[in-house]
C-alpha cells in the first residue's frame, strides 16, 4: 500500500468483491484477467478498478493485465483474508438466528466463534456449532476468546448499553444491525447496517424508475 495515502471509503468497499471474484477465477484455472474482464463480471466500470488498483501500487501490466493468482493473494493479506477472524454475535433473535446459519466459512477466514443472549431457553444451547452464552458472560468470553469484532442484533433499546459492554471487553469494530445510532470512542469502528432504510432506498430509486418510464 502506499505510504502516507488515505484509501477512499467507496474503493474499500469494493475489494472484498474483487477479491470474491478473484477467488472464482482462481479456482477455474484462470491464470490472468484483465480489467474488461473484471469490470464485466463485477458491474464496475474499468477505469474505477484500475483507480482503485492504484492505491496498492503496480499491481498489474500494461497490455499483459493482473496476475490471478498473485492478485487474490495481495487481497488475502490486505483483507486478512490468510488468517481466521473470530466475531462475537450479540442477540440470537430472528436476525441473529440467520446470521448463526449464515455460512461465513465460504470466506475462509470469518467465523462467529460465540453467541450471547438474555433468554433462558437458548442460552447454554449450541445453535449450527455456536455456543450460546449469557450476557453477562460476554466480557469473560470476548477476552478468552481475544475476539475484535461483535455483531449487534439486540432490540434498538439495547443498543447502546450492550455496545459500551462490547467495548468495554475489548471490541475493536462493531457492526451494527439496530436502528440505534451507538455512541463510542473514536477509535471504535461502527458499521451501521439498516436494512428497513436500504429497502426504503430500493423502493425509491424503483418507484422512481417506474415515473421515468411511464412520463408520471
Amino acid at each position: 500500500m502506499l505510504k502516507n495515502q488515505t484509501i477512499p471509503k467507496a474503493t474499500v468497499k469494493r475489494l472484498p468483491l474483487y477479491y470474491r471474484y478473484l477467488r472464482i477465477l482462481f479456482d477455474s484455472g484462470k491464470q490472468k484477467v484483465s480489467s474488461k474482464e473484471l469490470s464485466e463480471a463485477v458491474k464496475v466500470d474499468s477505469a474505477t478498478i484500475r483507480r482503485d488498483f492504484s492505491y496498492f501500487g503496480e499491481l498489474g501490466k500494461r497490455g499483459y493485465g493482473y496476475d490471478v493468482e498473485k492478485l487474490l493473494d495481495f487481497f488475502a493479506k490486505t483483507l486478512n483474508d490468510d488468517r481466521l477472524t473470530n466475531v462475537a454475535l450479540v442477540g440470537v433473535g430472528n436476525l441473529g438466528n440467520a446470521l448463526l446459519k449464515y455460512h461465513f466459512h465460504q470466506s475462509n477466514s470469518i467465523r462467529i466463534s460465540a453467541a450471547f443472549d438474555v433468554r433462558e431457553d437458548i442460552v447454554g444451547k449450541i445453535v449450527d456449532g455456536i455456543p450460546v452464552y449469557p450476557i453477562s458472560d460476554m466480557e469473560e468470553q470476548i477476552r478468552i476468546q481475544q475476539i475484535d469484532i461483535a455483531i449487534l442484533t439486540v432490540p434498538a433499546d439495547k443498543g447502546q448499553e450492550n455496545a459500551e459492554k462490547l467495548v468495554a471487553a475489548g471490541i475493536k469494530g462493531i457492526m451494527n444491525f439496530t436502528p440505534a445510532r451507538l455512541t463510542v470512542s473514536s477509535d471504535i469502528l461502527v458499521q451501521n447496517v439498516d436494512l428497513t432504510n436500504e429497502l426504503q432506498t430500493l423502493i425509491y430509486f424503483l418507484n422512481h424508475y417506474k415515473k421515468e418510464q411511464t412520463g408520471e
